[in-house]
């Protein structure tokens, strides 16, 4: 599967399976395979890095937009294709007006604020570790703020987003 062919097959998942890699297929080994690891495409840092001024700045990502899709192009080339990609590590450097940042890895919602930075944490798709239930964040982004809600699958597949996260989109 390439890489642009990834949002096709999430649209391809029914309930909770995911029809690109059926569970009886993967529960066994089945011989030798490879993935693909990016790391650190950091938007905005190679300006900062090339004016000197690492502690602000960030807010031309050109450079880095190029080399993000000369990567997916470059896997999407490869024969066989890779199992599967992912990308870790710093997915942006800075960027002026920055209110939040969003991340997982706990297993459980969690979150602070810090000098105005909002730090939002959400729990896990999959293993729960603390008593929040499997789930996703919806994030909507306005001019004037940012909004989000933990959402249990179930909940989510059942009611869908709640109204007044709506009506934010619906603004102009």
């Amino acid at each position: 599967m390439s890489v642009a062919e990834a949002g096709g097959v999430f649209r391809r998942a029914r309930g909770r399976t995911l029809d690109a890699f059926p569970a009886e297929k993967e529960r066994e080994w089945r011989g030798p395979f490879y993935f693909i690891q990016g790391a650190d495409p950091q938007f905005g840092l190679m300006k900062a890095w090339s004016t000197g001024n690492c502690d602000s700045g960030g807010d031309e990502w050109e450079q880095e937009v190029r080399l993000a899709e000369q990567a997916v192009q470059a896997i999407n080339k490869l024969n066989p294709k890779p199992r599967f990609f992912v990308l870790c590590g710093d997915l942006i450097h800075a960027m002026p007006g920055i209110r939040a940042v969003f991340s997982g890895h706990y297993h459980r919602n969690a979150g602070g604020t810090y000098q105005n930075l909002d730090m939002v944490v959400s729990s896990a798709i999959g293993c729960q570790l603390g008593k929040d239930t499997h789930g996703l964040r919806v994030v909507v982004v306005t001019a004037e703020k940012i909004v989000h809600r933990y959402y249990s699958l179930d909940e989510l597949s059942e009611k869908g987003i709640e109204d007044d996260l709506m009506d934010l989109m619906k603004k102009k």
